[in-house]
């Protein structure tokens, strides 16, 4: 994130629980685990972007971090506190009122991420014993 213009403080600023908020084709270039991983290990909750990158997309649902793609960020200024409704598909800034749409994750996704990752998903299922062994 550093080497974005303007967030050459983001390390020493971002906070447990804070929100990246971005634009077109975020995580470019990330093809390994670690990308998300690093996000969510700074305690970042949810990306919402434009747009995402499909491995990384795929990597950040599997890590457990919660993504939002949503085309309407431009309501979303930098310090903004936003309510986001994920079963309404719904962003509201409430420092303006202003609020934009998204396409609700799907259901396996979504259960995926509440889980924490993929990893404990399927341990969930295992322990309740919806997973079969493959023999």
């Amino acid at each position: 994130m550093e080497g974005i213009p303007g967030n050459e403080k983001f390390r020493k600023e971002a906070k447990k629980g804070d929100i990246i908020v971005a634009g077109k084709n975020f995580g470019c270039g990330s093809s390994r685990e670690q990308a998300p991983e690093s996000i969510k290990g700074m305690g970042i909750k949810t990306v919402i972007a434009k747009s995402f990158a499909t491995i990384f997309y795929r990597n950040a649902v599997n890590v457990g971090l919660t993504l939002i793609e949503c085309k309407g960020t431009d309501i979303i200024g930098n310090g903004d506190l936003v309510i986001i409704d994920a079963y309404k598909g719904e962003i509201t800034n409430a420092k303006n009122r202003k609020k934009t749409e998204f396409i609700p994750l799907p259901q396996l996704e979504s259960d995926i991420i509440e889980a924490g990752g993929l990893i404990n998903y399927l341990s969930s299922l295992s322990a309740k014993g919806r997973l079969k062994s493959a023999k």
